[in-house]
């Protein structure tokens, strides 16, 4: 199993604001992740998971990413990218 840094984009149809951000960000905290989007049509995470392969890590990270927005009480809006980053590709040693 390695590490993966998934990044994780929803768009929606108004600005996100500062206190669903900090919403978001506290949701994502517990799975090492952080959170964006202020002022833009978009929220997003980057959240770590442990997985086999850079399609598990996000097939984790994406049901992981709703609960955090649903915890947040954000608009379930689509998401629209999601993007892995492995721990090889960061040159750490396992």
């Amino acid at each position: 199993m390695s590490t993966w840094s998934v990044s994780i984009k929803a768009e929606g149809d108004r600005p996100v604001e500062l206190p669903e951000v900090v919403a978001l960000a506290d949701a994502v905290a517990k799975l090492g992740g952080i959170a964006s989007g202020v002022g833009a049509m978009a929220y997003g995470a980057q959240i770590v998971v442990e997985a086999d392969s850079a399609e598990q890590a996000v097939e984790q990270a994406v049901p992981l990413f709703e609960a955090a927005v649903a915890e947040a009480e954000l608009p379930a809006w689509l998401v629209t990218r999601a993007e892995v980053v492995g721990e090889d590709d960061y040159g750490f040693d396992a």
